[in-house]
């Protein structure tokens, strides 16, 4: 009991300085035109990286959630749809939202009890600046998206919270029914990008509660079950070094961990 309690003052002290850090600075809204419509992937994603309207402690964390080479591999055109499940403190948000342009739309989702993590930070980085993003509140297995309207959708570094249930207003959601939501608002050939932090190969599900790690192998098997093909796999943030017993928030792996990135397909 008091581990669980001690992991569970770790976790909401550590969200709540990233959100809190990663607000930005004077409202300032991205340089207009900072992102073309024409080019590739990888060049439209290194525009907005390097955008210098982000705030200073997103770009910070450039260096090691490498965010050009994650966008590069998720390609989201301008104009697309996206549905960000547990955007968290919109880190992705402020760069999908350029690369979508005002012809798109992103759906900035986290469940309502997270609400006390984020303060005013999440209305500082969207009020006045990010036109084209809809802020919704749901659980992970009831998304706020019709059937089939979304182009692409993300949920980056949260399967893994389908298994943190310690007491008090946190969301509890089914897991197979999570994934189901994921398939049931992509169009047909939309795709379903997950990005987690690694757990050992054949570790339990309960992981997720006590290390805040997850086995790819159990995200995969999900995102199947829902009707997904697997589509890709990114090694861009593998990471062999890390310690998969080491709690995620510890100093000595905290930004490091060995984390997989998959790119799942809703069949045409």
């Amino acid at each position: 009991m008091a581990r669980n309690h001690a992991i569970k003052s770790a976790f909401i002290v550590v969200i709540v300085f990233c959100l809190s850090a990663c607000a930005p600075k004077d409202n300032a809204a991205p340089a207009a035109g900072a992102i073309t419509e024409t080019g590739s992937f990888s060049a439209r994603a290194a525009a907005a990286v390097a955008d210098t309207a982000r705030p200073d402690a997103d770009r910070a964390d450039d260096a090691m959630r490498k965010p050009t080479d994650v966008l590069t591999f998720i390609e989201v055109s301008p104009g697309a749809k996206v549905f960000e499940m547990e955007a968290g403190g919109g880190y992705y948000t402020e760069l999908i939202s350029a690369l979508v342009g005002p012809d798109g739309e992103v759906v900035m989702h986290n469940p309502e009890s997270f609400d006390a993590f984020f303060g005013d930070s999440v209305a500082t980085r969207i009020d006045g600046r990010l036109n084209n993003v809809r802020r919704t509140k749901s659980a992970f297995d009831k998304l706020d998206a019709n059937d089939a309207s979304m182009d692409v959708v993300t949920w980056m570094l949260g399967p893994h919270d389908l298994y943190y249930t310690p007491a008090g207003d946190w969301p509890v959601s089914d897991e197979a029914g999570s994934y189901e939501e994921a398939f049931r608002i992509l169009k047909p050939g939309g795709v379903f990008i997950v990005l987690d932090h690694m757990a050992a190969p054949g570790s339990p599900k309960t992981t997720g509660g006590t290390v805040h790690r997850i086995d790819s192998a159990i995200v995969v098997a999900l995102a199947e079950a829902a009707g997904f093909t697997l589509a890709g796999e990114s090694d861009v943030l593998r990471n062999a070094d890390d310690n998969y017993d080491a709690i995620v928030f510890d100093p000595l792996v905290r930004r490091k961990t060995d984390r997989f990135l998959l790119k799942f397909k809703k069949p045409e």
